[in-house]
């Protein structure tokens, strides 16, 4: 008996290995999914909501039919996810559970499309199941594969371009058929992602490579197609000017007053940034609230990084840096380029495409292991799943433990679905609950989206305008961060659960008198690079004659602020309005409180004057009505 079932395993041995492999993969990628992370991040709820209401009515959150963009936060999210969870949501009703499973499923078919690539290149299921390992255990896959973001469904879509690609690569003319093929994926990764508006024509433009006179014009059918794909986009840049664009305003280094010598400069800089091994395999995304990842483990298996130079020397050495390999190292080049466009340094998700094509680059490695049967490359073989295990495993016990991390909690409202929805609910009764919402956190999208699944009706909810005041004795859910006649019931950042107490407060024009503030220094870097931020922080006293009152909403005339501009070493202004920080709590005359905020080094090396005045909007500075500014030595290198 034993023999006959060690006869069967050594016959059926790949089969059980692959089996092995990808039940395993399946159980990792689909595990606690709705409690690590834990909680649903307000980016998560916004594409669930209105994925949601594509399903039920066809109209989005602010009513417009199948649009073809998703407005939501002053930005507009991209399609294809969030139809494609409609599509889901239409069968299953709208749940945590299926939204999370959808990217789950989507991350693991991902690594199931590298273990085919490297069988459609080998043809060595050894090779195909060392891969499919380990990009099932690759950490930067596994955690987009967590989250219900527009770019979890990258990896995928990178493995088919790839997949059809190689497929197109050995044929010498394209057929129709695979022009559409290659077009219809390139416009997935366009319209998928917003990084995509760039590396879509980037990774077309990548074909030039397979041209030759027979295939100039199956090229051009490609293109053509794609083109074709692109029209919707175009037309609705056309009639929305500026509405896929604005975020990249605000997050690209690149401003009206920098050269572009210096544009050209911070890019190369952040390319470098981007392609550190030490952040690939140790540090990782060092991005605060960044939800797809968690700092400080490496999202790239170290085994990766090891083969990929082996490959790149065993491709030169045999001359086999065909039209295929050519472009899955300019498909991997490019992909660090939107990233580097924008002032983060190694932002997983605007880098999605990277892993997928890294992990393309260590078939020819794990092709030379695999072909001949000796010590050495048997020592090989075992030793990278050995270290692709270990590392796996560690990765694994590093994610278990960031569930309970307060950071991530925050990150994702843990708490918005166990206690505060809760909590206003118990204590509205029959009446509405108001939300009020900073511009920066619109938590309203957590209130439609938990109301949602709960079965609460959303007539529940009243949406406050901006500069709108709560009634006495209502129940107010609030991301803001000033609450003056507030009966706190329930705080957990970024939200407080509160019941307004007493009438509305209006700020008015304090008189010249009550305009007097002393100011002194906490903290601040006396030597900053160019364009460097940093933290100041600062003890402003009340030295006029009447009390400052602190805003109730974040929009309110009259709101007293701490802010800084740069002087020049002659006293002239170089930058007006540079930070700011907002009274949160009422000063009486007498009275002092710390200010804390960030402010910007000027974009030229110097010498500099920090000034720091405190204002009344729609009123004056203080320093112009005869008060005393702080004025702070800065070097800027």
């Amino acid at each position: 008996m034993p023999q006959i079932v060690a006869g069967f395993f050594r016959r059926h041995f790949q089969i059980i290995a692959f089996f092995v492999v990808i039940s395993g993969g399946a159980f990792l990628h689909t595990r606690a999914l709705t409690t690590n992370p834990a909680g649903f991040s307000f980016d998560e709820s916004s594409i669930a909501y209105n994925a949601h209401l594509i399903a039920q009515t066809g109209h989005d959150e602010h009513g417009e039919t199948w649009p073809l963009y998703f407005r939501a936060f002053g930005d507009y999210k991209n399609p294809v996810y969030i139809y494609l969870l409609a599509g889901i949501f239409k069968l299953s009703g709208p749940s945590i559970l299926v939204a999370r499973l959808l990217s789950a499923v989507l991350g693991f078919a991902a690594a199931l499309l590298i273990g085919l690539l490297a069988w459609r290149i080998t043809k060595q299921c050894s090779v195909a199941l060392v891969l499919t390992m380990t990009a099932l255990l690759t950490p930067w896959l596994f955690e987009l594969g967590r989250v219900v973001v527009e770019v979890a469904l990258y990896p995928l879509l990178t493995g088919v371009l790839l997949l059809l690609v190689h497929h197109v690569s050995n044929k010498k003319r394209w057929a129709w058929l695979d022009a559409l093929a290659l077009a219809f994926v390139l416009a997935l990764l366009t319209y998928t992602y917003s990084i995509g508006r760039l590396l879509g024509p980037l990774l077309a433009l990548g074909l030039l490579v397979f041209l030759n006179r027979v295939r100039f014009w199956s090229i051009g059918k490609a293109w053509l197609l794609y083109g074709l794909l692109l029209l919707p986009l175009l037309i609705f840049q056309r009639t929305h000017p500026g509405a896929l664009s604005a975020r990249y305003q605000w997050i690209t280094f690149a401003t009206p007053q920098s050269s572009y010598a210096e544009d050209v400069l911070e890019f190369v800089k952040h390319f470098l940034g981007n392609i550190n091994p030490w952040k690939m395999i140790v540090s990782g995304d060092p991005n605060a609230f960044q939800i797809a990842s968690v700092y400080g483990a490496g999202p790239v298996l170290a085994v990766v990084l090891i083969l990929m130079p082996g490959s790149l020397v065993l491709l030169a050495r045999k001359n086999r840096f065909s039209a295929w390999w050519r472009f899955v190292l300019y498909g991997l080049a490019v992909s660090f380029i939107p990233a580097s466009l924008t002032k983060d340094y190694f932002h997983t998700l605007r880098l999605a495409t990277v892993p997928v094509l890294m992990l393309a680059l260590t078939i020819p490695a794990l092709e030379w292991i695999g072909a001949e049967v000796t010590r050495l490359r048997r020592a090989m073989l075992f030793g990278s799943i050995a270290l692709i295990l270990l590392q796996g495993f560690l990765f694994q016990r590093k994610y278990d433990a960031s569930a309970s991390l307060t950071r991530r909690l925050n990150l994702f409202d843990a708490d918005y679905a166990s206690t505060i929805l809760p909590t206003a609910l118990a204590k509205s009764g029959n009446n509405p609950i108001l939300i009020a919402d900073a511009p920066s956190i619109p938590g309203y999208i957590q209130a439609f989206w938990h109301a949602t699944i709960r079965r609460v009706p959303l007539e529940k909810f009243t949406v406050l305008p901006i500069d709108a005041a709560a009634p006495d004795a209502s129940v107010v859910i609030t991301t803001e961060d000033t609450c003056p006649r507030c009966d706190v019931v329930f705080k957990r950042w970024p939200y407080t659960v509160y019941i307004a107490r007493g009438p509305e407060r209006s700020l008015s024009a304090l008189p010249a008198e009550a305009l007097r503030a002393e100011i002194r220094v906490l903290n601040y870097s006396p030597h900053l690079k160019r364009r460097e931020a940093a933290t100041i922080r600062v003890a402003v006293r009340n030295a006029g004659t009447l009390a400052w009152l602190a805003r109730e909403r974040t929009v309110a005339p009259y709101q007293i602020n701490v802010d800084n501009h740069w002087l020049d070493s002659a006293g002239r202004t170089i930058v007006n309005d540079d930070g700011r920080a907002i009274l949160l709590q009422d000063l009486l005359p007498g009275q002092e409180a710390e200010f804390s905020f960030t402010v910007n080094a000027p974009r030229d090396a110097g010498q500099y004057i920090l000034e720091v005045d405190v204002l009344q909007e729609n009123v004056s500075r203080f320093g112009l009505r005869g008060s005393k500014t702080l004025r702070l030595p800065v070097t800027v290198e």
